[in-house]
């Protein structure tokens, strides 16, 4: 067997035994092997372009996760304001909800005389029974004018703004009331709030926007 390069050859044997010359044993074998590269091999080409594709991903990964933050940001920044937004709609219409059932003008007087006189306090007994005496006569009777009223402290006691009592209220008692009426309702707002306890003053500003809302000329 000789080594030559690479490639290792056997050569042929010969095996004699006495008396058996004639028989031969022959064996030729030829085989070669190849050192595997190592990295120093390796084309500089090829590790060049490995390295400009890793480059390329990584930047394509942090670009995107930029990208992910900011619409989270975004997205949670829309989520609290539409928060706010929503828990406003739900405030105002918490406080319109015992208006909003109100369907007897009757029930809206007397929720709209006791909203704009509890305004800077309680209805205390003898104010509240100068209301049911007002509301007594435009009620069908003392179980009508003890509805009106309990439901007209209840709800007034709902509602911490009495803006919308009247925006939402006298609309509703203008459409039902005829003119004289109407000035009735006020006639029976001024004698609610010199009666009782202590005379009250209602402010300029809550009167005129009551007869703006009623239907009435201002100037």
């Amino acid at each position: 067997m000789r080594l030559l390069g690479n490639q290792c050859v056997l050569l042929s044997e010969r095996l004699v035994l006495p008396g058996l010359n004639f028989l031969r044993v022959e064996a030729s074998h030829e085989f070669s092997y190849r050192r595997p590269k190592t990295l120093g091999d390796l084309d500089m080409p090829f590790l060049i372009a490995a390295l400009g594709v890793l480059g390329a991903a990584a930047l394509w990964w942090y670009r995107m996760k930029a990208m992910n933050d900011a619409a989270r940001e975004v997205a949670e920044v829309v989520g609290r304001v539409q928060g706010n937004i929503r828990r406003k709609k739900l405030r105002k219409q918490a406080a319109l909800s015992p208006l909003t059932a109100i369907d007897d003008p009757v029930v809206a007087a007397a929720t709209l005389i006791t909203a704009i006189v509890s305004e800077d306090g309680p209805v205390l007994p003898r104010r509240e029974a100068v209301i049911r005496e007002v509301i007594s006569q435009i009620a069908a009777g003392p179980k009508k004018t003890d509805e009106a009223v309990v439901y007209a402290k209840w709800a007034a006691s709902q509602i911490d703004d009495t803006t919308i009592v009247i925006d939402k209220l006298a609309p509703f008692l203008r459409e039902r009331l005829d003119p004289n009426e109407r000035d009735d309702l006020l006639q029976m707002l001024n004698r609610v709030a010199q009666g009782g306890e202590q005379s009250l003053k209602i402010p300029d500003q809550r009167m005129l926007r009551l007869r703006q809302k009623l239907g009435f000329e201002v100037n």
